[in-house]
């Protein structure tokens, strides 16, 4: 990614942002993108914030949604489905840029959505939905790898983000660059150069 962007103030963030879009596509696309494993921040049941990795599996910048998969088992799933806030966090040492994205989480569990995301699975990805037990349970040793990658779909969800706020940082020697920006619920959108 070239960093010296010196257009116009508003070219520059359109800019800004066909970067953080791009990084994100890239990510849904390449297993070697930076983007491609953001850390997932929900709100847990005691009120404290929970960061995970999770991968990221799809974008669509027209929508600005994003997906990724989960156990519908385990605590994250709970937690969104309790509070729907969540956030996204990104960066590539490379290009020096970091995204922060928050959103509200969609769950897709036995819906056309849901179908979908399964079907374009990878047979070993189908796979880690097939243990016996929910994540997160005490067991006295590893379990044995699952080899069942039809019994998964079960325990498949699908969550989907759009994306209603992103902060994008770009760290540069010749000046740290950070832009916001938003979009609400009533169509109001925006974007506004930020302190790094």
């Amino acid at each position: 990614m070239n960093s010296g962007i010196t257009q116009t103030p508003v070219a520059a963030l359109d800019a800004a942002l066909a970067a953080a879009f791009d990084a994100l596509l890239r990510g849904a696309a390449d297993h070697r993108s930076p983007f491609r494993t953001p850390t997932l921040v929900t709100i847990g049941t005691d009120g404290a914030p929970e960061a995970r990795t999770v991968v990221l599996r799809a974008f669509d910048p027209a929508s600005r949604r994003l997906q990724i998969h989960t156990d519908r088992r385990s605590a994250k799933l709970a937690q969104m489905a309790a509070d729907p806030r969540i956030a996204l966090h990104g960066y590539d040492p490379t290009a020096r840029m970091q995204l922060r994205i928050a959103g509200r989480a969609m769950l897709h569990l036995d819906d056309a959505a849901a179908d979908a995301a399964w079907s374009a699975s990878r047979e070993t990805s189908r796979m880690t939905y097939a243990t016996d037990d929910p994540p997160g349970t005490p067991l006295p040793a590893p379990p044995a790898a699952p080899g069942d990658p039809i019994g998964g779909r079960a325990h498949f969800a699908a969550v989907a983000l759009r994306v209603d706020s992103l902060d994008w940082l770009l760290l540069d020697p010749a000046g740290h660059r950070r832009a916001r920006f938003t979009w609400l619920a009533d169509g109001t959108t925006g974007a506004t150069w930020i302190a790094a």
